[in-house]
């Protein structure tokens, strides 16, 4: 490469190809009139005779409703994201992803059968989590994590108590909750 040249970097892909595949199923969501969504990306109360049960307890993360649903989603991700994929890796924070997803959508199968669950808002807190303890060192707890846990969680459950909405807190807090095992357990 030349001196003074620049070039665009591929530089967290795990949290690009993230992105990229949940716009890429926001655009099938939008040119299928939300059947694609509703047949992968999506996760509600379905017989486990139905194959597709099992991949969207995971894939649920890459559908949002809407444009501004992903936005929010994908800001959060790729401002928080790159810096944990560079410090823990790629394969470590793709297993957290993929488990995280799986915790939330299986807990959404099993208790809120009425409703379906989408969008990446779980891995957001699993990531905002996973970042507060990325400075931890042994015998001190990060002050950013109390403040993490008491804002973001603390309101959260507040939210679900006292909200009625389409947003699941439950999920949020999971995510946190992933977070802060998954976390804890990288930094060893």
């Amino acid at each position: 490469m030349r001196r003074g040249s620049i070039r665009l970097q591929y530089n967290s892909p795990v949290v690009l190809s993230f992105a990229l595949l949940s716009l890429l199923v926001l655009w099938l969501h939008r040119w299928t009139g939300g059947r694609s969504t509703t047949a992968l990306f999506c996760v509600y109360r379905s017989s486990l005779r139905d194959l597709l049960t099992y991949p969207r307890f995971v894939l649920h993360v890459l559908g949002h409703a809407d444009y501004a649903h992903l936005l929010h989603n994908m800001m959060l991700i790729l401002v928080v994201g790159p810096p944990l994929e560079e410090k823990y890796g790629s394969r470590p924070l793709l297993w957290a992803i993929v488990v995280t997803a799986l915790v939330s959508g299986l807990v959404h199968w099993l208790f809120f059968p009425g409703t379906a669950l989408m969008g990446a808002s779980g891995i957001v807190f699993m990531m905002i989590v996973m970042s507060s303890l990325s400075g931890m060192r042994e015998g001190c707890i990060p002050l950013t994590l109390v403040l993490v846990l008491a804002l973001y969680l603390g309101g959260e459950i507040v939210d679900g108590i006292t909200l009625s909405d389409n947003v699941s807190q439950l999920t949020h807090i999971l995510g946190g909750v992933c977070g802060a095992f998954l976390g804890m357990g990288l930094r060893r």
